[in-house]
């Protein structure tokens, strides 16, 4: 959970880039990719952090530091993203990670306005995290960081380089199994589709139940979403046989779960308050 020291820096600064970053055109790719990486780089050295979040640092020497790291190496408005952000307040230094991990999004999700294909990888995400969902030896050998990069990337490839993937989708893809970031794979593919449905107006509305919905289910729903978020909606059905019956649907970072294994858990949370009064 993030302080209210970061969720406003993270929020103004994002904010304060986004025109700019959405008219960057074909280097949004690009700063999204140096994005993604330096988070990495930031994930593994904590001093680096807090050397670049020390409120009692000048920020002059921040600057000095960042470019010591990645002067000149990197386009000029990833370097200018990464200046405001040092110019910012945290509420504790790993923060500052999440937020040019959520600026490498924003980039990747520009890419896609400009090519046309935001929905189609909000899509392919959902198709993604479905098909993981029955793979639990798979989704662990993604999120294992202690193991080899090129093995990860080479199970992604072998399962999905041939379902003509978007290539946003894929750098999503790997970067979740290249900086888990202590979340689990699915974790973060969920948080992916979030972002992209919010991005899009929240025009992806994930149903999970515990087997397929049918096509009367799945006209009724998008009938009832496309009213309530006044725009037309994908659905996104997955089926996951764990929920036993009734329906989660997510539209953003909205969830209505139904379904029999929620109910169960809250009974069992109501007993075991009975019982503790």
């Amino acid at each position: 959970m993030r302080g209210e020291a970061s969720r406003v820096a993270d929020r103004e600064s994002r904010d304060s880039f986004a025109q700019r970053l959405s008219a960057s055109g074909d280097d949004a790719w690009e700063i999204g990719n140096e994005l993604f990486t330096i988070t990495y780089v930031l994930d593994c050295n904590p001093r680096l952090q807090r050397a670049l979040t020390d409120p009692g640092r000048p920020v002059k020497d921040k600057v000095n530091l960042l470019n010591e790291i990645v002067g000149g190496k990197v386009l000029p408005m990833t370097m200018e993203i990464l200046t405001d952000l040092v110019n910012r307040t945290w509420s504790r230094a790993y923060d500052i990670d999440n937020a040019v991990e959520d600026f490498a999004v924003d980039a990747m999700m520009y890419q896609a306005d400009k090519a046309g294909t935001t929905l189609q990888v909000s899509i392919q995400l959902a198709q993604l995290q479905s098909s993981l969902l029955e793979l639990p030896v798979v989704r662990a050998d993604l999120s294992d960081d202690q193991g080899p990069l090129e093995v990860r990337y080479k199970l992604l490839d072998t399962l999905y380089g041939d379902k003509g993937f978007d290539r946003v989708t894929m750098r999503l893809a790997q970067h979740a199994t290249l900086n888990p970031r202590h979340r689990r794979y699915l974790e973060t593919i969920q948080w992916l589709i979030s972002k992209f449905s919010r991005h899009m107006g929240e025009s992806m509305v994930t149903v999970t139940t515990a087997s397929p919905l049918t096509d009367d289910q799945e006209r009724r729903l998008t009938q009832i979403y496309s009213k309530k978020v006044g725009r037309p909606v994908h659905i996104h059905s997955v089926v996951d046989r764990d929920v036993l019956g009734g329906m989660r649907i997510q539209v953003g970072d909205e969830v209505t779960d139904n379904t029999v294994v929620a109910q169960l858990d809250n009974l069992k949370r109501k007993a075991k308050a009975g019982i503790n009064e």
